[in-house]
């Protein structure tokens, strides 16, 4: 395991992730509380929890990530801003938003750059993630997606919602990384459960990686402290 791969650099590229729509408000506070133990870059959340989770984080130096269009990515780009808005209103540092995968289909560069670029102003400077859905997508579609991304000025390309897709392939994060500008960064999500599987996408080339907080503490256990 690569030096850099601490405990302490590990948490940082964490973000601790709760999505399932059907859980409860007990399971949400157990959710937060785990989060502040773990310490990771953020928590992501529905955007509808984004208000409560930044108030409990609030001071801890933990992010909270909403997501848009999840896990669609169908909404028109002013839908897709809107959203965005309220999020970052309500307290939300990040922003994971998902691609009109419809748009990158039909290999329409420009509506894919608005898209994303729509969600990026409206974001006003906080991080955007583009998730893309990378194992559904050819070769040409990975090239046009990553084109938009840097043209729109997101920071990260993410691998997919773990809805539509859910594995996070280093052949697809490699692949990124050869497209992309340095300053557009690689978030690895889809069954990145151990340290062992992180660090082989850490050296594929991703800096960040969804997982539930269960994941998170397993992989933290298996880092070296420092």
């Amino acid at each position: 395991m690569p030096n850099a791969l601490t405990r302490a650099a590990v948490a940082k590229m964490l973000d601790a992730t709760l999505l399932d729509m059907a859980a409860e408000a007990a399971a949400f506070g157990q959710f937060l509380c785990d989060v502040k133990a773990l310490s990771p870059a953020t928590a992501c959340v529905q955007p509808c929890r984004v208000a409560e989770a930044a108030a409990f984080l609030a001071d801890t130096g933990i992010g909270v990530a909403s997501v848009v269009a999840f896990p669609h990515g169908g909404s028109v780009p002013e839908v897709k801003a809107a959203e965005a808005a309220r999020a970052v209103a309500d307290g939300a540092t990040e922003l994971d938003m998902v691609v009109n995968l419809a748009a990158v289909r039909k290999l329409d560069q420009a509506a894919v750059a608005a898209d994303i670029g729509a969600v990026v102003d409206a974001a006003a400077g906080r991080p955007v993630k583009v998730i893309v859905e990378a194992p559904l997508l050819s070769d040409e579609e990975k090239g046009l997606v990553c084109r938009a991304i840097a043209d729109a000025g997101a920071a990260f390309i993410k691998t997919c919602t773990g809805v539509a897709s859910n594995f996070a392939d280093p052949a697809d994060v490699d692949a990124f990384r050869k497209l992309l500008p340095d300053r557009v960064s690689i978030k690895a999500s889809g069954k990145v459960g151990t340290i062992e599987r992180l660090s082989e996408l850490h050296a594929a080339g991703a800096r960040r990686f969804g997982v539930l907080a269960s994941q998170a503490r397993d992989i933290l256990a298996g880092c070296p402290e420092g």
